[in-house]
This record gives C-alpha cells, structure tokens and sequence, in this order.
C-alpha cells in the first residue's frame, strides 16, 4: 500500500497546537463529507485528545460540518466499565465530545468489563463493528505518542503489535496501567487517509526523534509505523520537537 511521507508542523505551545490541529480537523472532515456520506475519525486520549476536542468546540468554523454524518472512532481502549475516567471515550466526553451534536448510534465504543465477558470479547465486537460500518478506512486518525513510542496500546517489544489479520486485539500486561486494554492493528491503521500525530511536551522529544528517524523499527518504536495514505503529520509544540534537527522537514 502507498504510504505518504511524514511532515513536521510545530506550534509555538500545547494551546496552540490544540487550536490549529482543532481547525485542520474540522477542514478535514468538511472535506471528507463532500467525498463521502459520512466521514470517519478515529479519536485518541490523554491530554492532546481531550484538548484537540475543546478546541474544535471553539472553533469558529466547526457548524460547517454536519455532525450527525461523522463516525467516530478510539484507536484503543481501556478495559475499563464505561464511565470511569481513565476511560479514553470518558476524557474526551469530558472536554465536550457529546456537544458536537453527534449521532449517538455512530459513535462507536469500545466495551469494558460491564458490557463484555473479556477484553478479547470486546476486540472482536469492536472488529465487527469496524466490517460493518468503517472498511471503507478512516478519513483522519488522531495519535498521541507516549514518552516510550508507544501509539494506541501498541506498545515497545509487546506481542500484541505482532498480531496480524485482524482489526482489533485485547492486549493484556500492558507496561502502563491499566494491564487490559483493546487496540486497533497496525494492518487496520494502514487503511487511514490521513494519519496525525499530536505531541506535546519535553518529555516526548526523544520518543518524536526515534519514530522519525529514518532507520525506526516499529518494534522498538510503534509510532514509526503508522502513515496514511495521502498523510502524516507530526503536529508538534517546540518542546516535543526539541531532539529534531533543523533540517528534518517542516511546514
């Protein structure tokens, strides 16, 4: 599959890169809409996650999509009951996601230990859902990036990065709490248009730096691996991007 190149965009802060990254995703997704029925997203969590949603909510522009044709999506879960903060989907229904005026039957969420019999219960309900209602892949794709490289719950010299032929895999023994989690794939990521990184932070500048360079194995690095079809973009604050150097590309 083609892949695009990735390109680096570094912001003056965290508030500014939230504000700018809010903007692009609302252009984005008006865009996706005049190609498609509906567009599609796949969400992250963490602060960037949470803080990517207040800024499109305060984004000037953001009526001119129609929200009740976007279908959103996490790239990882916690195998949490829903509701609990730790939760990804509770963080960003936190910083306004239920105000966006969404369908709530296209917000697709993954199931805890209240609605599951076990993590891999949900990963295969998840992967349904996906066949069902996203094969024809994501528009955009949100990503942080944890301090040791780690995208979704993809993690450094983990097994469940290995699993292929399948949309979404419970991982358990997670190096960061908590221990059960459900993830997408790196094969089901291959399928996204747009693939972003959203960084910020001093203590994410040597993970930023190891994914970019050149000679990057996912296995030691999983946020090298995913690229969108048509891009990937490292938004960044200078802090995250204090370990490149001056010539890797930027916008």
């Amino acid at each position: 599959m083609v892949t695009s190149a990735p390109r680096v965009v570094v912001h003056a802060d965290k508030q500014a890169l939230a504000d700018a990254a809010g903007a692009r995703l609302v252009t984005a997704l008006v865009d996706a809409q005049t190609r498609s029925p509906e567009a599609q997203m796949a969400l992250t969590g963490g602060s960037m996650g949470s803080a990517i949603i207040a800024s499109v909510l305060a984004t000037p522009g953001r009526s001119a999509v129609d929200w009740s044709r976007v279908r959103v999506w996490w790239g990882d879960e916690r195998y949490l009951p829903a509701g609990d903060p730790e939760r990804n989907d509770t963080q960003n229904d936190e910083a306004g996601l239920r105000e966006l005026g969404l369908d709530p039957q296209k917000v697709h969420r993954v199931a805890g230990p209240d609605g599951s019999d076990s993590a891999e219960a949900s990963a295969e309900a998840y992967a349904e859902s996906v066949r069902r209602h996203g094969q024809g892949g994501w528009d955009v794709v949100l990503f942080g990036v944890g301090p040791d490289g780690h995208v979704a719950s993809l993690f450094p010299h983990h097994p469940a990065q290995r699993i292929t032929d399948e949309i979404a895999v419970a991982v358990h023994d997670s190096p960061k709490p908590p221990p059960d989690r459900v993830s997408l794939t790196f094969e089901c990521f291959e399928r996204s248009r747009e693939v972003w990184f959203l960084v910020s932070g001093a203590d994410k500048a040597d993970a930023v730096k190891a994914a970019l360079a050149s000679d990057a194995d996912r296995w030691d690095v999983p946020a090298s691996a995913p690229k969108g079809t048509e891009a990937t973009l490292w938004l960044l604050d200078r802090a995250a991007a204090a370990e490149l150097d001056p010539g890797d590309p930027t916008a």
